[in-house]
């Protein structure tokens, strides 16, 4: 058994505090406490996995890297790989939001179009009653009562608790729910165990991912892995089918995607150019005021009758 250090310890308890963390943050933290750039000294980086997955696989845990299927980044989280529900929501979320949170990730994950998403009124009217096992559903007296009382203003609560707890996320909209990164971390299993069909490339679930355009195909492509395929092939068609793959949608999507960026950089920098221009205006201000104080402090020792004139002129105002 290998000993884990202070180092290791560190990175553990870096993901388990803060949540799951992009790879350029995670990254980054390695090299502060390391001294090594994991782009530099892969090896070593690897290493270190290694050596804590094997300390974390005795209490059923693992540290584990995926990409968020929304806009391609690389995540490392700690995971609970333990399968059930309550183990791995823990105890702060109640059977019925549990049960409510399951719901949601088979409408999302069972999508054919595989959008990654539902939306949010969609996601409210999900019914717990479907949660329970067929045999029970089929008397309304074995529904427990949590699920038949659990009301929508709950359901609106437990929806901002599950964003916030990375489980679900808010489309850019904020009109559409889908998975947040730690459940594309930790369900992995859950995926595969229930037929969700995998990405043609990287073989994990594709849940948002680009369809092939032939109907009798079921091919499905994350865009990332699409735009990775698609630029190191000549004839650029698809893998299952044959058929080529419309470049179109791939090239229009990659535009606005670049124009929000854009618009993004465009207003931090109007952001930038108002602060600035507000920061001239202080300067000239404080500059107008310095020279009229300068200027009644000469025109006052000029002359004793008219400080005083000026005096009392300002106790009349006064």
């Amino acid at each position: 058994m290998v000993s884990l250090s202070w180092k290791h310890h560190t990175l553990i308890q870096a993901l388990i505090s803060r949540g799951p963390l992009k790879e350029k943050e995670f990254h980054s933290i390695f090299t502060g406490v390391t001294g090594r750039n994991p782009g530099d000294a892969k090896k070593i980086f690897d290493k270190y996995l290694l050596e804590i997955n094997k300390e974390l696989s005795y209490v059923h845990f693992e540290l584990r890297a995926c990409r968020d299927q929304y806009d391609g980044h690389v995540c490392y989280g700690v995971v609970n790989t333990v399968s059930d529900d309550q183990s791995k929501l823990g105890t702060k979320y109640s059977v019925p939001q549990i049960a409510f949170f399951k719901g949601i990730i088979e409408a999302i994950a069972h999508d054919e179009a595989a959008q990654g998403c539902i939306s949010g009124f969609d996601a409210l009217n999900i019914r717990l009653e479907n949660q329970v096992p067929s045999e029970a559903s089929s008397s309304q007296q074995q529904v427990p009562p949590a699920f038949r009382n659990f009301s929508m203003s709950q359901k609106d609560k437990t929806l901002d608790e599950l964003v916030k707890d990375n489980w679900l996320c808010r489309t850019r909209d904020g009109n559409n729910i889908g998975l947040g990164i730690r459940s594309l971390l930790d369900l992995r299993s859950w995926f595969r165990n229930n037929d969700v069909p995998s990405c043609e490339v990287c073989n994990e679930a594709g849940v948002k991912a680009d369809l092939c355009p032939n109907e009798g195909c079921s091919v499905r492509i994350h865009k990332y892995c699409l735009k990775n395929l698609l630029s190191q092939r000549d004839d650029r068609v698809c893998s299952g089918c044959g058929k080529p793959w419309p470049l179109g949608r791939v090239a229009k999507e990659e535009a606005v995607e670049a124009a929000v960026n854009d618009d993004d950089d465009e207003e931090e920098t109007d952001t930038q150019a108002t602060s600035l221009r507000s920061k001239k205006r202080k300067i000239r201000r404080h500059r107008d005021s310095a020279e009229n104080v300068s200027s009644q402090a000469s025109l006052a020792s000029s002359s004793g009758i008219t400080r005083r004139r000026v005096t009392r002129s300002a106790a009349h105002l006064s």
